[in-house]
Order: C-alpha cells, then structure tokens, then sequence
C-alpha cells in the first residue's frame, strides 16, 4: 500500500477531556455543560467548563438541527443566554447560507462543462 493511499489514524486528545452533561426543558431544546477532566476523569479546575446549544429551525425545506457555543460560567447564565445565541447561530447560518447562493449564481458556466448531466450551455441547439 502507497503512502497516498494511507489515512491517518485519528488520535485521542486525552489531556483535553471533557464530561458532557445535557440539559433541556422539553421545548426550546438543549444545553450541553462540557466539564474539563483529567485522563482519571478527576474535574481540570485549570480549564473553563463549557456550554453548548442545540435547537431546531424550521425551514422551507423542513426542521435543520442548529448547534451553538452559549457564553457563561454557570448553567444558569448558559440558559440565560440561550435564546440569544440561538437568535446569531440562525443568523450566522443565513448569512453563510445566502454567501452560497450568490457564490452559486457567480459561477461561470463553460459550454461542455455544464452543471446537468446534459453537459451543454442549455441552449437549444448549442
């Protein structure tokens, strides 16, 4: 076997641990609180404990999953500020989503090179 064709076995990070916790109100949707162990699983007090959001957006093509970091040393100001960094995750994901519309619209087509299977400009008799 050629080195190109090697993939690169993944390796476990195990000096930046976390222990994950979740919690939800059945509603809106979830925290996730990250706390820093250590290889024993002792708590790492030298590192920020983290949290996560996860909600649901419903778009025109159905639900899509939104996950996000939430700011805050507690759980209590991590739930406290869910509701504003899921409103910048929904925000963040139009404006990429948006970029990517226009980027699509930009591209040029080259005859021959077409996006259909077709592999013409689309029109007729080219």
């Amino acid at each position: 076997m050629n080195e190109e064709n090697t993939v690169a076995t993944p390796e476990f990070d195990s000096a930046g641990l976390y222990q994950e916790e979740s919690f939800t109100d059945r509603r809106v949707g979830t925290i996730r609180q990250l706390t820093p162990v250590d290889a024993n699983g002792a708590t790492d007090s030298s590192r920020p404990v983290l949290f996560t959001g996860a909600t649901q957006v419903m778009t025109a093509a159905g639900p899509m999953p939104l996950n996000f970091d939430i700011p805050g040393e507690t759980l209590e100001e991590a739930a406290g500020n869910f509701g504003e960094s899921a409103q910048k995750a929904v925000e963040d994901m139009a404006a990429k989503l948006e970029e990517m519309r226009r980027e699509e619209a930009s591209s040029i087509v080259v005859p021959g090179q077409g996006r259909g299977s077709g592999g013409g400009s689309g029109l007729l008799g080219v």
